[in-house]
């Protein structure tokens, strides 16, 4: 079997597997390609893939010859009709966002496994892409953020005066919320958290912030470990919360998604224009319609000296340990699919299921199926 190694769009900087994760694939008696400068944005020249075993090869060759092609960012409709008809192709396609390609990739009898699908359970969680890379993005964002702030994050003692900590109000505390928490405190910031479910009070008070506390949130407990659509009555207590809470802010950062969904909206456009200048909002669900008002993709937006940050693709600023961490991600997987070098896709296996789009045309993962009624 040949596993082949995609390189991605220019817009992205990380790479599927580094080259330490060669050895691995070469050790279940599969056969590498690498496309030629696949991991250059991350790092890792196509000598030191070579050195690790793999054939560095051309892009059309990899398409139209592996068995199993492995990227991140999701392919071309004419890309994939280039792929062998019975070749396997693995990514991050969003495939609940994106109908047009899961549409394609049915109609034209595919078999594809798109790996934001992965079940949240505690098996999963050693595949889970979205977790690994809300580390990364909750970190990151709190750089970023600091970068931003004309003010320090910790507080100081000087000979000059004394500098109170900034401020830093965290909107959802799932992977993202919870890594962004511990960088703010870490870098010396008064932290304080909200999150509709319950369950999250712990953790934030474990990471030394403040939990923000509104009563009568709505949980579900399958739903994945995501917020759940509340109702408008608590959605007007959380919006009012927040709004007093944004006014002390010096930094916001939102964090909250519901899958299949319009990112929830917490901040306001009267929150945004009431806060302090200098303030920074750093909106990570700026790709699925924000969690701030006036949040655009991509941009960052100046509102009477608040400068709102929409964040698209923040992961791919840190390549080289996000492409490592997305790596063990796609091993972790592989070996559910792969036994002694060919590919054994049992759908018996909950995970396999719940990750596969569709094998040879027909919908399989149930979150595909249900879109597909």
């Amino acid at each position: 079997m040949i596993i082949g190694i995609l390189k991605e769009p220019q817009e992205e900087s990380r790479v599927a597997f580094l080259p330490e994760a060669v050895k691995t694939l070469l050790s279940w008696k599969a056969t590498v390609w690498v496309e030629k400068g696949a991991g250059t944005r991350a790092y890792a020249s196509d000598e030191l893939y070579e050195s690790s075993g793999a054939e560095v090869v051309s892009r059309k060759d990899l398409l139209s010859k592996a068995d199993l092609i492995i990227g991140i960012q999701p392919i071309s409709q004419e890309e994939i009709s280039a792929m062998k008809p019975e070749s396997v192709l693995m990514g991050q396609m969003n495939a609940l966002y994106n109908p047009t390609l899961t549409d394609y990739l049915i109609e034209n009898n595919r078999t594809a496994f798109s790996m934001e699908l992965v079940p949240r359970t505690t098996r999963a969680q050693a595949m889970d892409v979205l977790s690994s890379m809300a580390t990364v993005t909750g970190y990151k964002a709190v750089l970023m953020a600091a970068d931003l702030l004309p003010r320090f994050f910790p507080m100081f003692m000087t000979a000059a005066g004394s500098i109170t900590p900034s401020r830093v109000l965290i909107l959802g505390a799932g992977v993202a919320g919870l890594q962004a928490i511990a960088t703010a405190k870490r870098l010396g910031a008064t932290v304080f958290a909200f999150d509709v479910r319950q369950a999250a009070k712990e953790e934030v008070l474990s990471l030394g912030a403040k939990f923000v506390d509104v009563e009568g949130a709505k949980e579900d407990k399958g739903a994945g470990g995501y917020a759940v659509e509340q109702t408008e009555e608590f959605l007007q207590k959380q919006k009012d919360a927040i709004h007093e809470h944004a006014l002390k802010a010096d930094v916001i950062i939102t964090t909250a998604q519901i899958p299949g969904r319009k990112a929830p909206l917490l901040v306001e456009e009267r929150t945004v224009r009431a806060m302090k200048p200098g303030a920074v909002i750093i909106d990570l669900a700026a790709s699925s319609g924000g969690n701030c008002a006036l949040s655009q993709p991509d941009q960052t937006v100046d509102i009477n000296g608040v400068r709102i940050v929409g964040v698209g693709n923040l992961a791919a600023q840190m390549p080289q340990d996000a492409s490592k961490m997305y790596g063990k991600n796609y091993l972790n997987f592989l070996k559910l699919i792969i036994k002694d070098g060919t590919l054994d896709l049992n759908f018996e296996d909950d995970i396999v299921t719940g990750t596969c789009v569709c094998h040879k045309g027909k919908p399989v993962s149930p979150r595909i199926i249900q879109i597909q009624k």
